[in-house]
């Protein structure tokens, strides 16, 4: 006849010994994953905000294309890309959103942790415009195209948007694309 052993259903599951250790090995890793996690946060705020301004690009072109008429992407505060951008149809020219004239889009500012650098054919102010036909012009000129570059930078890592004589915007890594210099040459 054979007979059960209760015992063996008595001690079932960890000590705090056990417990214990499994806990402080998990520690360990979180704390060595820790840094990696933080470096990629910061890449993809950074891509983000590469990936919106280039969108906000891309739509200026799009609605001056659309509309047959003259579209802005201007710096919130006229002189820094963190502040912010706007993008709206600019009737008048001036590459101001003036109260009569249709607002498309608006962008908060960004982190007080990036720095924005740009460099463009004119560097008077902040701004990119498109004429009716898709290319991009300066505000002296309808046929002086504004080319040129912003650098978005967090953390010591850098990412830009370059326009092209054309008005064609493209993004780049300058650790990895050797035709990704800062120059208001565009491309």
């Amino acid at each position: 006849m054979r007979t059960l052993n209760f015992n063996r259903f008595l001690y079932r599951g960890f000590s705090l010994v056990e417990l214990l250790v499994a806990i402080a090995i998990a520690a360990i890793l979180m704390a060595l994953a820790a840094p990696s996690f933080s470096s990629f946060i910061d890449n993809q705020r950074l891509q983000t905000a590469t990936l919106e301004f280039y969108a906000g690009v891309n739509l200026a072109r799009a609605e001056a294309i659309k509309r047959g008429a003259q579209v802005s992407m201007v710096a919130t505060d006229g002189s820094d890309w963190k502040s912010g951008w706007t993008i709206f149809v600019d009737d008048n020219g001036n590459l101001k959103a003036d109260s009569n004239e249709k607002i498309i889009f608006t962008h908060d500012a960004l982190s007080s942790k990036f720095t924005v650098t740009s460099a463009f054919t004119d560097s008077s102010s902040a701004y990119i415009s498109y004429t009716g036909n898709g290319r991009s012009r300066t505000k002296a000129s309808v046929q002086q195209p504004q080319a040129g570059t912003v650098s978005f930078i967090y953390n010591s890592v850098t990412r830009r948007v370059k326009l092209n004589f054309l008005g064609r915007a493209r993004t780049c890594n300058p650790d990895k694309d050797a035709t990704c210099d800062a120059s208001a040459t565009g491309g």
